[in-house]
């Protein structure tokens, strides 16, 4: 960012009747509130019936915006502008900014000097809408771009037109034959006649195949309510094995349950034996070591 650059836009926001006033300080730092609200100014300036997206609160609303800014602009002013300038929303967004701003700027003082120059008496400032000039302008393009394809359309025919001269006087001279005229046309009927013999047939196998279509699906659903009726007896059936495997669980479930009474006896048993060997050994050691104490040396 030169300083150059931030004075002249902060000048011609002013001159365009920006409502607030913009401080060279405000782009020291990514702005971007600021930066959404000219961007938003400007292209209502431009075009007061744009539709833009106005939430700039998440990130993601923020790109979005952006990238709806610069797409209005290279579409309808063919400016194309930097997205990721204009996301920093420092002082690399003010060139960006100022390639909307100058030319907004430019079309005001061509619509001032054209008013002094009819009307040289009044000396308010008058308010530009430039939407009628950019219709205006591309009609023109339009027109010009027209002009030029019809004119090379023509200078084309008109390189041709030596031998197409010679072709249209012969096929003017030419007589009219009455039998070959009848033959093409009956070379055209019968062209017409065996296409319409094709669609015919086409018709007919869409009715054939409709009717086969229609005897699978019938077909498929008598199988289905087979199926369907088959599923419900095999559900209501009970099997022969069910009595036996309802007894074995029954069986397993006590086998269980004593194993647990079982397995809990001998982890108690085996608790009180270390018990009663830790008790002996204490034993042991105290009875050694009185023992000891009354052996004379």
């Amino acid at each position: 960012m030169s300083y150059r650059d931030l004075r002249n836009f902060t000048e011609m926001m002013r001159a365009l009747g920006y409502p607030r006033l913009i401080s060279m300080e405000n782009f020291r730092t990514p702005n971007f509130p600021l930066v959404a609200e000219v961007l938003i100014w400007l292209v209502k300036r431009y075009e007061p019936n744009a539709d833009l997206p106005m939430d700039v609160d998440s990130e993601q609303d923020r790109v979005i915006f952006i990238k709806s800014v610069a797409q209005f602009m290279a579409t309808k002013a063919h400016i194309k502008l930097n997205t990721k300038k204009l996301y920093q929303a420092d002082g690399y967004a003010v060139k960006e900014l100022l390639k909307v701003t100058a030319m907004l700027y430019n079309a005001m003082k061509t619509n001032t000097g054209q008013q002094e120059e009819e009307q040289e008496e009044e000396t308010t400032a008058m308010s530009f809408d430039i939407s009628s000039r950019i219709a205006d302008l591309k009609a023109s393009r339009q027109l010009a771009s027209e002009i030029t394809t019809k004119g090379a359309s023509l200078y084309d025919l008109l390189g041709r037109e030596v031998e197409l001269r010679e072709q249209r006087s012969v096929a003017i001279n030419k007589p009219l034959e009455i039998n070959e005229i009848e033959k093409h046309l009956k070379v055209s009927i019968r062209a017409v006649e065996q296409e319409i013999k094709k669609t015919e047939q086409m018709l007919n196998n869409v009715a054939s195949d409709e009717a086969n279509l229609d005897a699978k699906i019938s077909k498929k659903k008598l199988e289905l309510e087979r199926n369907r009726k088959r599923l419900q007896t095999l559900q209501s059936v009970r099997p022969a094995f069910m009595d036996e495997y309802e007894k074995l669980e029954e069986d397993l479930q006590k086998q269980y349950e004593s194993y647990l009474q079982k397995f809990r006896n001998l982890g108690y048993l085996e608790q009180q034996l270390e018990e009663h060997n830790r008790t002996e050994q204490d034993k042991f050691e105290v009875s050694w070591a009185t023992t000891s104490c009354l052996t004379p040396l």
